[in-house]
């Protein structure tokens, strides 16, 4: 005789099962403290300045979605450890963020909620300046400032040898449909040791500049342009991959008919990692 199907276990079962995944998390969660707590008593003899490491950062993130998967939205997974991850990083070293709400003030506050959680002090400027000026009189806040756009040339505060830089573009991860899906630059101060710098950003300042110009630089990277009308020119962030990467930039530029008059470092980030 055929024997029949096991029962399948009682809600009863099922709910004392999560409630002991749920009770273990919090746990992991306290131990993820404990060692937290280690590592700055560790770090005040160690390393100074900002706990922000978008290296470290984007690798996680990166690792994070090659892992998953099961019923549970990528977009729950990521925003949970962007919660986990910014939390303990101000609980390392307390940090604000300041967000130039001047291309809309919706989609800037949920970019920095999504990645930066509800803990970390939210302060609003209706300018990438203002928010990178900020920035720069701090010892470790970071400025959210848009990736594609810009009213003025923001950077060119970056370029000094001493100023903040960019440190990561968000999100880290990019899908359709992300929940956060405004292109951020992060701008802050960090140990060298700590930038990734799969992406270079350049400040270029341009005479000659025109759309015939930027359309022969849009295959080769991505290019942010302000007019500068002192000298029929203009003021560009470049982000291109690569070390050699600028000097085919320039060579573009050249052939064009454009002609560079300075360029400088003024950043790095991971490269965009694309969810299918």
């Amino acid at each position: 005789m055929s024997q029949s199907p096991p029962a399948p276990p009682s809600l009863d079962v099922l709910r004392k099962e999560i409630d002991a995944i749920d009770a273990q998390m919090h746990s992991l969660l306290m131990q993820r403290g404990d060692i937290i707590d280690r590592l700055i008593q560790v770090k005040k003899t160690q390393e100074t300045g900002s706990a922000f490491r978008p290296a470290r950062e984007a690798d996680m993130m990166r690792r994070l979605v090659q892992r998953h998967r099961g019923i549970l939205p990528l977009d729950t997974v990521e925003s949970i450890w962007r919660v986990i991850i910014s939390t303990f990083t101000y609980v390392q070293a307390p940090f604000s963020v300041h967000a130039d709400v001047s291309i809309g003030e919706s989609a800037m506050r949920d970019s920095a909620r999504f990645h930066f959680g509800f803990t970390v002090p939210y302060v609003s400027h209706f300018s990438a300046p203002a928010a990178v000026e900020a920035v720069a009189k701090s010892k470790g806040d970071l400025a959210l400032v848009s990736a594609t756009s810009s009213h003025a040339p923001w950077w060119i505060a970056l370029e000094a040898r001493e100023a903040p830089k960019i440190i990561a573009r968000l999100p880290f991860v990019e899908r359709a449909d992300h929940p956060a899906a405004l292109p951020v630059f992060v701008v802050s101060r960090v140990a060298d040791s700590a930038m990734v710098t799969e992406v270079e950003t350049w400040s270029v300042r341009v005479s000659g500049w025109n759309a015939e110009i930027a359309r022969a630089l849009s295959p080769l990277a991505e290019v942010v342009a302000v007019p500068d009308t002192a000298f029929d020119g203009a003021a560009l962030l470049v982000s291109v991959s690569g070390t050699s990467g600028l000097e085919k930039i320039k060579a573009a530029l050249i052939e064009a008919g454009a002609s560079v008059r300075s360029s400088a470092l003024v950043g790095s980030h991971a490269t965009r990692y694309t969810v299918p």
